[in-house]
């Protein structure tokens, strides 16, 4: 299978930088996967589990929400945050989904909940990924 360059960039780091063969990511669209010579193509990225064909094995990730471009000499994906599934910390994942719940029976402003709502869904997406990789 032809590889070409996958970049994933969140606002603290390149999260990865390399060749791949494939991805499966899940857009507004839908699912879909990309692979070498795809047409371009732009779309928004919702909080979920991507995979990326790294030497013929897929690795797992989870994002939590950006965009997708792809074009011939790379597909881009910036993302506010990502995480190999290996590198979960379910504990801390955990942590966070019971801080986002307490947070979310607690808000006053429309403001307040609305970046609760975003917690929970991380770590909600965070133990979905990780889990799925023990």
């Amino acid at each position: 299978m032809k590889s070409y360059k996958l970049k994933i960039i969140t606002p603290e780091k390149t999260f990865y930088d390399g060749e791949t063969e494939q991805i499966v990511v899940r857009t507004s669209d839908g699912d879909m996967g990309v692979l070498a010579g795809h047409e371009n193509y732009v779309s928004d990225l919702p909080a979920g589990q991507f995979r990326v064909k790294i030497d013929g094995t897929y690795k797992t990730a989870a994002i939590s929400g950006g965009v997708l471009k792809v074009s011939k000499e790379v597909t881009t994906i910036l993302a506010m945050a990502a995480e190999w599934a290996d590198e979960i910390d379910l504990d801390w994942a955990k942590r966070s989904q019971a801080d986002a719940e307490k947070r979310l029976k607690e808000t006053k402003s429309d403001f307040e909940h609305r970046r609760a709502e975003l917690k929970l869904k991380r770590a909600l997406n965070r133990l979905s990924v990780g889990s799925s990789n023990q």
